[in-house]
């Protein structure tokens, strides 16, 4: 799968595993920036993401109000 904006992952690793997000930049070739409605922005390791595939319409550096509206019309739920 490949890293990109918009692109949709499952985080496998840290307090937030098993939650989806969604890819907001590319840091770069290690990092990216992910948000989602049940994680925080932040910054993190693709090695700790597992690509889904699903692509959300966002673009680059998206407010968490874009993300969230973008998981809503999208019908992604976070189950827990």
């Amino acid at each position: 799968m490949v890293i990109e904006v918009g692109r949709v992952c499952v985080k496998i690793a840290g307090r937030e595993a098993g939650r989806k997000c969604a890819i907001v930049d590319i840091i770069d070739k290690n990092f990216v920036l992910i948000d989602g409605p049940k994680v925080k922005r932040r910054r993190c390791n693709i090695k700790h993401l597992e690509p889904l595939e699903i692509k959300l319409d966002i673009g680059k550096g998206a407010s968490k109000e874009e993300v969230i509206e973008a998981f809503e019309k999208a019908g992604i739920k976070d189950e827990e």
